[in-house]
């Protein structure tokens, strides 16, 4: 097994074709992810590490928020000079400052803000899920396509490198044919926003656990396998209280083409973990930590008695997505996270909820936009 060629260059952006230009971008909704995590990595915040965070190809330019003081806050520390409501960014005030939007908040407001940039002719990047359903998904593709705007959706593990030189290695055979993959996602999510926060909402979030942190392990197998899965079995439980409406915790298994299946679970509320491994005919590998936005994971792969463990260099994987992103725009490229993509996703969600209410096996609809 000679996996040298896969950790010489392990952090290469192997996607860039293009190293100049700047997309200004526009964050509509200031949550707690835009401002701890997306604001720093996009104006290059420096870490206790001393490394420092940053994009090569993009910059926040205008914020949208509901709260006035919030977005007046938020720009003096980052040095941002537009400012508008949502009433304002409907109505296409202020978009000579933006070239492109980031789509965050409420699952079930991501088309109508979507609908709304790509009316202005103004990129889209939104948050995973891309919706609520596959319906409202399908929408927010069409008028992207319509618009002739680029579409991508924030699934961050696409960019981060252990997870594509993982795919490299399943693309080239190492594992031999995949058989297998696990993934999982947890943590404790009233610890972070408490009870009130609209990921409790039914309506606002379109579910709990799978469509907050189950998406993860849905997508990275689609991704890593280069397929769709045709069925799906589900099982759901909300125990608690505070998780009355929404699945606290969900475990669900996909059916995929030439035999391989994907055992995934997710929860709401248990000991924070993220990881996934994918065994082939000839080998398997883990990848620990898989989905966390700030991880430094370790790619282990096995074949017979050979097994080497690597841990790359650390690399923001939110300030590596908004720069495959601006690439995308900047070089008229269709990112691999596209709309379509992710109508994918929320069907197999749909699939799972169903397989869950019923106790069935559920087949899997075609995307069909």
């Amino acid at each position: 097994m000679n996996l040298d060629a896969y950790f010489e260059e392990f952090a290469a952006r192997d996607w860039q074709t293009v190293d100049e230009g700047t997309v200004r971008v526009a964050l509509v909704g200031l949550g707690g992810f835009a401002r701890e995590h997306v604001l720093p990595a996009l104006a290059g915040g420096a870490r206790s590490d001393g490394t420092t965070d940053r994009t090569d190809l993009c910059e926040v330019t205008a914020l949208v928020s509901g709260s006035r003081e919030k977005a007046e806050s938020v720009a003096d520390e980052y040095g941002v000079d537009t400012i508008l409501d949502y009433d304002q960014f409907e109505a296409g005030e202020g978009v000579d400052a933006f070239d492109a939007v980031y789509v965050a908040g409420p699952n079930a407001l991501h088309l109508d803000y979507a609908r709304t940039a790509a009316g202005h002719g103004k990129h889209v990047l939104c948050e995973k899920p891309i919706e609520v359903n596959a319906d409202r998904a399908r929408e927010m593709v069409r008028a992207c396509e319509d618009a002739g705007v680029t579409l991508m959706v924030a699934y961050r593990p696409q960019v981060e490198p252990a997870m594509r030189r993982l795919r490299e290695m399943v693309r080239d055979g190492i594992l031999g044919d995949p058989v297998a993959f696990h993934g999982w996602f947890s943590g404790h999510i009233l610890r972070q926003a408490g009870p009130d926060q609209w990921r409790l909402d039914p309506e606002m979030a379109g579910g709990g656990a799978l469509m907050d942190v189950g998406v993860y392990p849905l997508n990275a197998v689609r991704f890593l396998l280069d397929a769709d899965p045709v069925a799906a079995r589900a099982t759901t439980h909300s125990p608690d209280d505070e998780f009355t409406g929404v699945d606290e915790h969900v475990a669900f298994q996909l059916e995929f083409p030439d035999a391989v299946t994907a055992s995934c679970s997710a929860s709401y509320r248990a000991q924070a973990d993220d990881r996934l491994r994918l065994v082939g005919t000839e080998g398997q590998a883990v990848l620990n930590p898989a989905f966390d936005s700030e991880s430094h994971p370790t790619l282990t792969v096995e074949c017979g008695d050979e097994r080497v463990e690597y841990t790359g260099p650390y690399v923001n994987e939110v300030a590596e997505e908004f720069d495959y992103f601006a690439h995308c725009v900047l070089a008229d490229a269709t990112p691999e996270p596209d709309g379509r993509d992710s109508v994918a996703d929320v069907e197999t969600v749909e699939a799972i909820y169903e397989s869950a209410e019923t106790g069935r096996r559920v087949e899997v609809g075609d995307v069909n936009v």
